[in-house]
């Protein structure tokens, strides 16, 4: 095992698109939705376990799920549960992170990867990130993995690609454009013209470069943990970075660094992937009954109904009655009913309730 590879694993959110299942005081990722033994966040921890040293793997999250970190991950030590203050989105928190771990090792190569998603080839996604890792430690590059579409999702940001590849990596392709979620009309168009890749929000580089990018396309954020370098691995960090990090920039990794520099490139890929984002995701790995209804609840009982996603305790008798294509959630006394060509306003809906 390479003990220059790193993995950095954000889970500092709060899944609202997994309302009522998943709350703000105890999101997703600290769930086991599909009812493995363990936990997303678990899941993916001892994934990447096989890529690099325990010890090499740093956990992002929010001050308040420090605790929730420490229970689940107890092979992980405290220091490497990295707490952010206050949220500042996807930049933010992999600046620290490489910044930190620059500190440690300054020929780091370092996975991103998000807490929460679902990797179901696990073979075939290791071998691909220790090749990538091995790319990107000669070259100053950034690099993410696509996944290759098998329908118009529209749950998904898009990656598209080139014919143009890395030197002599036939499947390593530059990136010509990232779009956030499209709506149906131009998804069908980017799984028919077969250049774009589902994002999959994982990243791989160089700490070299990705430190490099900051410096040159978020410079306001670079020069917050620059100017913090002495502090970094030591007993002054904290105060540091309780001082300094509410002053980031809000802004993804995507939209801050991945959209401007000219060293990005794509690995089309196929794992089993998904980010288990919505609730029509999480019907795609359910066994449907004899009418397409994914069903998680023992006393669940459906007439007449099809197509839905239902999930109640199995302590609750549920009874449906000519129900098509909703989505009816309990959790905590708290019920969900929303039809499934909906399921996109959920995480509105979670924010309209806060306010």
């Amino acid at each position: 095992m390479n003990k220059d590879n790193y993995a950095v694993i954000m889970a500092g959110g709060i899944g609202s698109r997994f309302w009522p299942m998943s709350r703000e005081e105890f999101p997703k990722q600290f769930l086991d939705i599909l009812g493995t033994g363990k936990t997303l966040i678990q899941q993916t921890f001892h994934r990447l376990k096989k890529i690099c040293p325990k010890e090499n793997i740093l956990v992002l999250t929010n001050i308040k799920y420090r605790d929730l970190c420490l229970e689940q991950l107890p092979e992980l030590h405290i220091d490497n549960i990295i707490c952010e203050p206050t949220m500042r989105n996807t930049a933010a928190c992999i600046a620290y992170a490489s910044f930190k771990i620059y500190d440690l090792n300054t020929k780091a190569n370092i996975i991103v990867a998000p807490s929460d998603h679902l990797i179901l080839q696990e073979e075939n996604f290791l071998c691909l990130v220790n090749n990538c890792l091995e790319v990107v430690s000669k070259h100053d590059i950034l690099l993410t993995l696509g996944i290759t579409p098998s329908r118009p999702e529209t749950g998904y940001g898009y990656i598209q690609y080139t014919s143009e590849t890395l030197q002599t990596f036939d499947k390593i392709f530059k990136v010509k454009t990232f779009t956030e979620k499209p709506n149906q009309e131009l998804a069908v168009n980017f799984l028919n013209s077969g250049d774009f890749l589902w994002n999959s929000g994982m990243f791989i580089w160089s700490v070299k470069s990705i430190i490099l990018a900051f410096r040159k396309h978020l410079r306001d954020i670079y020069e917050i943990f620059e100017d913090g370098k002495n502090f970094f691995n030591t007993n002054q960090e904290k105060e540091f970075i309780d001082r300094v990090y509410p002053g980031c920039k809000n802004i993804s990794i995507d939209y801050g660094i991945m959209e401007k520099s000219h060293n990005v490139y794509v690995v089309p890929s196929e794992f089993g992937w998904s980010d288990l984002g919505t609730w029509g995701a999480l019907s795609n790995h359910i066994k449907l009954d004899e009418n397409g209804n994914a069903i998680q609840g023992n006393n669940t009982v459906l007439y007449h109904s099809s197509d839905n996603i239902v999930k109640f305790p199995n302590d609750k008798l549920v009874v449906l009655y000519g129900l098509n294509g909703f989505i009816v959630v309990e959790n905590e006394g708290e019920l969900l009913i929303c039809k499934r060509d909906d399921e996109q306003e959920i995480k509105n809906i979670v924010s309209q309730l806060k306010r």
